[in-house]
């Protein structure tokens, strides 16, 4: 195997950090002139005729608020730049002044995507929590003001979950209740709680990780993803349109993967918890890593992560998508980090090769969002490289400490 896709190499430092480096490079032009993040295509170009998403805006904040600690004199200035061009977004045409909260996003005319989503306010947080790191001015206005309003619509303290969806006045809260938005909930209250220190948030955190923990190991470790306002799984949602964006049938074996890592990082990183606690979360972890890569990896003649399997771990939606591969790039690394287990560094080099061979688009940047089977462009759910997000932190996360959420990692090594 060539020393670039080997853990702890200098040449695997160089390959992550040349990726780094070109994956800010190619979101550039992300923002629009009220701030909010154009979706972009495959050559980093804005698609002006789609719509302008509060989460791809937030991500993109949170990226480039990292990119601007990472680099030094104008560069690093280029990119605290493109942060605070975000966060005008996010604390201005993107916010509701009327209602509250933040809108789902903004047409290309310039009016509002009805509904105020889960998924987006936990972005918020994320985005607001690694700007304020940065030291970029209005980041800690947004913070404060992201966290109380989370804590006004989404989160429900009596049961430790969050609800997905509102409309946009906030006054009917939609039946649907879902594990996505829960899962970047965590992402959010980990990186809050080492953004100002709370430890609350991470008490939150493993709330959440708890119930999500048992859920999946009823289910064999394939976590249900869907549930009705009971908290009711709904294992047959969207059997019908099995490869819907956010609401896909069956299991998401990268969604297990992602519970993965955010389950070992809560589970190092939780000083309250105790060692037998700590090492059953690891056991979780590691469970949900086996059973999503023993289910999703080239299990249909090809090498790559399939998206969606059925609950006997049988492929249902065969693309591969990007973030699948960026999250079991980051889960490899941290459980190895966390375990001393080679075998999670020798899937770390496995992964590297593949996504250098298929993934990285290296004539025009970035990553191709979307391959189908055979590892040929796809663009049916994802079309163009709408953010760099996953692609980044995938880049980052192998030599960063696991006991830290990653923005607060980049300023602390800084």
């Amino acid at each position: 195997m060539d020393n670039k896709y080997i853990m702890d190499n200098s040449a695997n430092r160089d390959f992550l950090r040349d990726n780094a480096c070109s994956l800010l490079k190619f979101g550039i032009k992300y923002p629009s002139d009220g701030g909010s993040s154009y979706y972009l295509d495959g050559k980093g170009e804005p698609m002006k005729e789609m719509n302008r998403e509060t989460w791809i805006t937030s991500r993109m904040v949170h990226v480039y608020s990292m990119g601007s600690m990472l680099a030094e004199g104008k560069t690093a200035e280029k990119y605290r730049d493109l942060a605070t061009a975000g966060l005008k977004g996010l604390r201005g045409e993107l916010h509701d002044h009327k209602n509250g909260g933040w809108y789902a996003g903004l047409t290309p005319e310039g009016g509002i995507v009805e509904g105020k989503q889960c998924y987006a306010h936990a972005f918020v947080m994320l985005a607001a929590s690694s700007a304020y790191l940065a030291g970029i001015g209005g980041a800690k206005e947004l913070l404060d003001d992201a966290k109380i309003l989370y804590d006004l619509r989404f989160w429900d303290d009596n049961i430790g979950l969050s609800c997905d969806m509102w409309d946009t006045a906030f006054s009917k809260c939609d039946e649907y209740r879902g594990l996505n938005a829960n899962m970047h909930t965590v992402e959010a209250f980990l990186a809050v709680a080492d953004a100002i220190e709370d430890a609350s948030y991470r008490e939150r955190a493993g709330r959440i990780i708890r119930r999500v923990a048992k859920w999946a190991e009823e289910m064999e470790w394939r976590i249900p993803e869907h549930f009705n306002s009971d908290w009711k799984p709904l294992p047959e949602l969207n059997k019908d349109r099995p490869d819907d964006q956010f609401k896909p049938y069956g299991a998401t074996p990268g969604h297990g993967i992602e519970w993965s890592r955010l389950i070992a990082q809560w589970a190092v990183s939780d000083k309250s918890i105790s060692k037998e606690e700590r090492d059953k979360y690891i056991d979780v972890s590691v469970s949900l890593y086996k059973r999503a890569t023993s289910d999703a990896w080239c299990v249909d003649g090809a090498e790559g992560l399939v998206y969606t399997t059925d609950w006997e771990g049988k492929p249902v939606v065969r693309d591969r998508m990007h973030w699948t591969l960026a999250e079991a790039i980051n889960t490899s690394a941290v459980l190895y980090r966390i375990t001393k287990d080679p075998a999670y560094g020798a899937d770390y080099g496995m992964l590297m090769s593949y996504l250098d061979r298929y993934v990285i688009d290296h004539e025009t940047g970035s990553w191709y969002h979307q391959l189908d089977e055979n590892n040929r462009l796809k663009e049916t759910v994802w079309p163009g490289k709408p953010d760099i997000y996953h692609a980044f932190q995938a880049m980052l996360i192998p030599y960063l400490p696991p006991e830290m959420s990653i923005a607060k990692a980049v300023q602390t090594a800084r």
